[in-house]
């Protein structure tokens, strides 16, 4: 009579075992590094539209009045997602505090709830 062979059902539960060992250890640094990286995206785009609402000031001595003139006048190729909302509607626009100066859009803000992984709030960014 010949054995086929095969794993035996300790050698399974052992593998197992060993897997979901290793998955509750990486599993943690994977989503702290999804939300880090979602944060540095953050501050990358609003750091581009900082510096795209700068130089429309500087070109044309007045702030925009919408995010979509920055794109109209080809300062930003299109209006970034907020990467923690998922959405281009979250943010928020921040007026001039010259009572003189002409535009709507002197800063820019997250809407995004909630904090970020070294204490602050989204929304002071």
């Amino acid at each position: 009579m010949r054995r086929i062979a095969g794993f035996t059902l300790i050698e399974v539960l052992v593998v197992l075992a060993i897997v979901a060992t290793l998955l509750s250890l990486v599993t943690p640094r994977y989503f702290d590094s999804l939300s880090r990286a979602q944060e540095t995206a953050l501050k990358h785009d609003l750091l581009t539209m900082r510096d795209a609402i700068d130089k429309h000031y500087a070109d044309l001595g007045a702030y925009p009045d919408t995010l979509e003139e920055l794109v109209q006048r080809k300062y930003l190729r299109a209006v970034p997602e907020d990467p923690i909302t998922k959405t281009t509607l979250s943010w928020v626009l921040v007026p001039p505090e010259d009572p003189y100066a002409t535009g709507q859009i002197y800063n820019i803000r997250s809407g995004a709830e909630g904090t970020a992984t070294d204490g602050t709030l989204y929304a002071d960014w």
